[in-house]
């Protein structure tokens, strides 16, 4: 792996994951996890594709294709995680006393 070609992955990468937060919004705890997301998502589907020996749209070392499926994949997880809401317990109400 080169050093242009690692350059070139946290690029589409970090455009990825800051169009992912331009889409679905948030304040900028988002963005950095939408862009830790969208890195660790790229790697990994690029690493799958080289464990697997797949070779879909590939650009000089990098296998653009399956990173891209890997980021989207783990966006999307991590967004569906992220959806859970704190909830605070209601106190309870005294009924009857006046």
């Amino acid at each position: 792996m080169t050093l242009p070609a690692i350059i070139l992955g946290m690029v589409i990468s970090s455009l990825v994951g800051s169009v992912f937060h331009l889409w679905r919004g948030g304040g900028p705890l988002r963005l950095i996890l939408y862009l830790a997301l969208s890195w660790i998502g790229f790697w990994l589907g690029h690493l799958a594709a080289i464990y697997l020996g797949w070779t879909f749209w590939s650009v000089g070392p990098l296998h653009l294709g399956m990173a891209m499926l890997g980021c989207f994949a783990v966006l999307g997880v991590g967004y569906w995680l992220s959806l859970v809401q704190e909830t605070t317990p209601q106190k309870p109400t005294k009924k009857g006393i006046r």
